[in-house]
């Protein structure tokens, strides 16, 4: 099986995954670090251009996980960590990675965070490296290991 099939199947049975657990992700700390994960994932390649903004915002409206939370405090969280990545993204990369690093003391909340990254990163057929890079990071940061995702 070619690795991006093998990756749309992964992608396909994290969703899944994150659905069963809808009702145990519903703390501030996963919205927080969920919205956090989204931006970074976003900006992975140093920026965030119009049309990933709109990929993004709709599949933060769009996820059933994710509808446990007002839509537009979630874009405005989104929004608020996708500004700290452009002002300066190696700065705004540390709180960003701080805001992901909340889901830590909640296992499946952490492990959730980091199914959203790679279900966001794969959403345009294209999980490149500078995404695989900063879900690896955001793995670290929860204190999981990246093997456990093929990261």
């Amino acid at each position: 099986m070619a690795l991006w099939d093998r990756f749309k199947e992964s992608a396909a049975t994290m969703q899944t995954q994150l659905t069963a657990k809808k009702n145990d992700l519903k703390s501030g700390a996963f919205r927080d670090a969920s919205m956090a994960m989204c931006a970074l994932v976003a900006a992975a390649d140093g920026s965030v251009d119009p049309s990933e903004r709109q990929r993004v915002a709709s599949l933060i409206t769009a996820n059933d996980v994710l509808q446990n939370f007002p839509a537009a405090d979630l874009q405005r969280r989104f929004d608020e960590n996708v500004g700290k990545l452009q002002a300066d993204f190696a700065f705004g990369k540390v709180g960003v990675l701080q805001e992901i690093a909340k889901a830590k003391k909640k296992p499946a909340e952490a492990r959730a965070v980091i199914q959203i990254g790679i279900v966001i990163g794969g959403a345009d057929g294209d999980f490149d490296k500078s995404e695989q890079g900063v879900v690896r990071e955001a793995c670290y940061a929860l204190g999981l290991p990246p093997h456990e995702f093929d990261l």
